[in-house]
């Protein structure tokens, strides 16, 4: 008796856990396709730019980031397709295993369903229904008669019933098994024009970069000042928050060294909102691009160089408009020299910034409001390039903005 609960406790199982890895398969594919369609529009929108600005003259090392970060996404995407293509192969040898075992179920059901009715005829050949409940001995047998009588009559539409069953599954299952070739099929031939775009940029990136090997030394020298300009930015950014946490602490009658904010019970209490949303404040433009992300990476011209960035470079579109990313006040509006306006907007103890600014709609001071437009990105005059960059600090700590913006 134990031993048959085992065998049951171990079917069902076994069919749980075939259910669940089925539907993980199924929620893994899914998860691939939106991950798929991410990266197309993201190559969609490195086109819509680079059609924008075609007609400017953009320097080498401009057209290095961007090749670098076009062969990136579309390396991603090959990849992102063949996961799915793999996932489809499994799920279409699944689907083949599933399809041999129905019909194997299907023709003995079949063989016995033929087997009854044939059992049946004969059985109506030899005695009547009637005469087989009247040749019975007393009402007891007679009884037990008609019951055997509606169970066989109840097997046999059941035996139909599973017949009708199976053949439907069967169908679904052949339908299903269709589709994931023609998806396969589809996914395949995707892939192939990838991968000559792909290609094709890499050809262009070899020929650029062999352009600027031959004069390495000078294209080095413009990394290092173009990094040296965004350290002087930085440092000038740190010294206004450092004097706004002093301000701060002052005010609440703390030592003015302390290296954060002190709040009040309403800066609290939006710092806490901010940090709740970690992960789904939205973008500080309606369409962009990140080409250069938070942290220190090797530069693309030379790997012995390392470029830092305290934020994330985003390229958009011409007069494209800035957005506060949450609500906050306006802590500071900076111009430095040789430099485009930059807009801080505080949120408690974190600050968003939001650098190289044509135009400003906010003053200091002022509240603003989630997505409410600050300003306009700059457009360079002799590239066409419309790039924000943008930067969170916690305090006088800066975070990765990836880890906070929604799908960034």
């Amino acid at each position: 008796m134990n031993s048959k609960k085992h065998i049951v406790k171990f079917v069902l199982g076994l069919l749980l856990f075939v259910g669940s890895f089925g539907f993980s398969q199924s929620k893994k594919q899914q998860e691939l396709e939106e991950r798929r369609q991410e990266l197309r529009q993201e190559i969609q929108k490195i086109n819509q730019l680079q059609q924008e600005n075609k007609s400017k003259e953009k320097s080498q090392l401009s057209l290095i980031e961007n090749y670098n970060y076009k062969i990136n996404v579309l390396n991603n995407l090959i990849s992102v397709t063949n996961q799915q293509a793999n996932l489809l192969t499994r799920e279409i040898n699944s689907n083949q295993k599933k399809i041999t075992k129905l019909r194997d179920e299907l023709k003995a059901l079949k063989a016995d369903y033929a087997a009854m009715i044939v059992k049946s005829y004969k059985s109506k050949n030899q005695q009547s229904r009637i005469m087989f409940l009247l040749s019975s001995n007393n009402f007891r047998q007679a009884y037990k008669r008609l019951q055997y009588m509606k169970q066989y009559s109840d097997h046999q539409k059941q035996q139909g019933q599973e017949i009708k069953s199976k053949s439907e599954e069967l169908q679904s299952i052949n339908a299903s098994l269709l589709k994931q070739k023609d998806d396969k099929q589809k996914l395949i031939a995707e892939n192939r024009v990838v991968q000559k775009t792909l290609e094709d940029e890499r050809k262009q990136h070899e020929i650029l970069m062999a352009s600027i090997k031959k004069n390495i030394n000078v294209y080095a020298a413009q990394i290092r000042t173009k990094q040296q300009e965004a350290d002087r930015i930085d440092k000038e950014i740190d010294r206004i928050i450092r004097e706004a946490i002093v301000k701060s602490n002052k005010k609440a009658g703390k030592p003015a060294t302390s290296t954060g904010f002190s709040l009040t019970p309403e800066e609290k209490v939006l710092a806490s909102n901010f940090a709740s949303n970690k992960g789904k404040l939205p973008w500080p433009v309606e369409r962009g691009l990140v080409t250069l992300r938070y942290g220190s990476q090797p530069s693309p011209i030379d790997k012995s160089l390392t470029i830092r960035s305290n934020g994330v470079r985003i390229a958009t579109e011409k007069g494209a408009k800035v957005k506060a990313v949450f609500n906050g006040e306006v802590s500071s509006i900076i111009v430095i020299k040789n430099a485009n306006p930059i807009v801080m907007i505080r949120h408690g103890n974190y600050i968003t910034a939001y650098k190289n600014l044509s135009k400003v709609y906010v003053k200091e001071g002022d509240k603003v409001t989630t997505k409410q437009e600050i300003g306009e990105v700059f457009t360079n005059p002799s590239n066409g390039e419309t790039i924000l960059n943008f930067i969170i600090y916690q305090n006088l700590n800066t975070l990765n903005p990836s880890e906070w913006i929604y799908k960034m």
